[in-house]
């Protein structure tokens, strides 16, 4: 947690030096260098320790969406991944095939 707080206060105070939409390279209070992203997100330039975020924010329920290039999964209902028969079928109206 101290390294976000770091990170949002360090991109405060950086905002305003970058150019709209360019990676900003930062330092946290903890020594680690990080890249900020001009979408709000940020990762680790060291990459094993980019790993080991992920690892970590990958066990977060609210990070475990359906996986992308998937269809459907509107209210509870399954999601079908490429490869699937019913992926892409299109309609199933005689009359509109």
């Amino acid at each position: 947690m101290k390294t976000r707080a770091a990170v949002l206060m360090l991109l405060a105070s950086v905002c305003a030096q970058a150019g709209e939409g360019a990676v900003i390279e930062a330092t946290t209070a903890a020594g680690d260098r990080v890249e900020l992203m001009p979408d709000g997100r940020w990762r680790f330039v060291d990459q094993a320790k980019q790993a080991e975020a992920k690892k970590v924010a990958d066990s977060y329920p609210q990070n475990q969406l359906r996986p992308e290039g998937a269809q459907g999964g509107w209210f509870g209902t399954r999601t079908l991944l490429p490869g699937d028969k019913d992926y892409n079928r299109g309609t199933l109206n005689p009359k509109m095939r």
